[in-house]
């Protein structure tokens, strides 16, 4: 008997994908709140811009590279950022996107990232590019998962890339031997894959695998939020609990088990 007789037919066929391609997509569990996350980050990028609110904040974010230049980027990220972080539905409505594939590969016990990322990448802009890595490598624990979002369809260069499991440990063995970043890169990209993800999708990926991002070569704008995510009882990295993470579904025999007290003499 292993662990995943323990599961349903689909939920071990989503944690063989997982663990098999080094990611998962799936439709968001809760469309309605990834539509108000859209639309907020489209009214905010208005707001910071000085234009008009619109009916079709798909279209505003996807262009909006037409209406920012690279140098005023981050003051539009950051403004946008900010804002979505200050409302207080954002990260319980970002949970409940995924919350059924990370109750599957994490568990139901969780702690969430602070603060929820947010990427744009402007077609041609040289200089939002991440270097390959592993979020490991910068005191991640190998425990947590990366629910990554895009609020635009993501194709090809529009995406990022992500390394398969197989290859991973391979590579990183060679990387002693490279000089840089961009070696490395090239080392990797005939085997790299570009993850297609239409707008209303999520994934979950694992980011001890390499993975980065290139020149936005497509026609529209890249918009994608992204945060970790791991069980409350796993161990961390230097990325701790209290500061970078807090915790969100504890269950209540946990919270009695943390809280109990062995009366007096039970110690030898």
């Amino acid at each position: 008997m292993t662990d995943t007789d323990f599961l349903q037919a689909d939920e071990q066929a989503l944690a063989q994908r997982f663990i098999d391609d080094g990611f998962v997509t799936t439709p968001a569990d809760d469309r309605g709140g990834l539509d108000r996350i859209q639309r907020c980050a489209a009214e905010l990028a208005a707001d910071y811009l000085k234009l008009p609110h619109s009916n079709d904040p798909y279209a505003v974010l996807d262009s909006i590279h037409t209406r920012v230049s690279v140098n005023d980027l981050n003051g539009l990220r950051l403004h946008v950022f900010n804002g979505l972080n200050a409302e207080r539905w954002f990260r319980p409505t970002y949970f409940r996107l995924a919350r059924s594939t990370i109750e599957t590969i994490v568990g139901n016990e969780l702690c969430m990232q602070r603060r929820v990322n947010l990427s744009i990448q402007l077609p041609g802009d040289s200089s939002s590019l991440l270097a390959t890595h592993s979020d490991v490598w910068s005191g991640d624990s190998p425990f947590e998962v990366v629910v990554w979002v895009p609020l635009v369809d993501v194709q090809r260069t529009k995406s990022m890339y992500l390394l398969p499991p197989p290859l991973n440990g391979d590579m990183q063995d060679r990387m002693a031997s490279l000089r840089s970043a961009e070696e490395l890169y090239k080392v990797i990209k005939p085997h790299a894959t570009f993850i297609e993800i239409p707008y209303g999708h999520v994934m979950l990926f694992n980011q001890t695998l390499m993975h980065g991002n290139r020149v936005n070569e497509e026609p529209g704008t890249r918009w994608s939020m992204n945060c970790r995510f791991k069980s409350i009882m796993s161990p961390y990295a230097d990325k701790r609990f209290g500061e970078f993470f807090e915790p969100i579904l504890l269950r209540p025999a946990t919270r009695v088990g943390m809280q109990y007290k062995l009366p007096g003499g039970f110690h030898g």
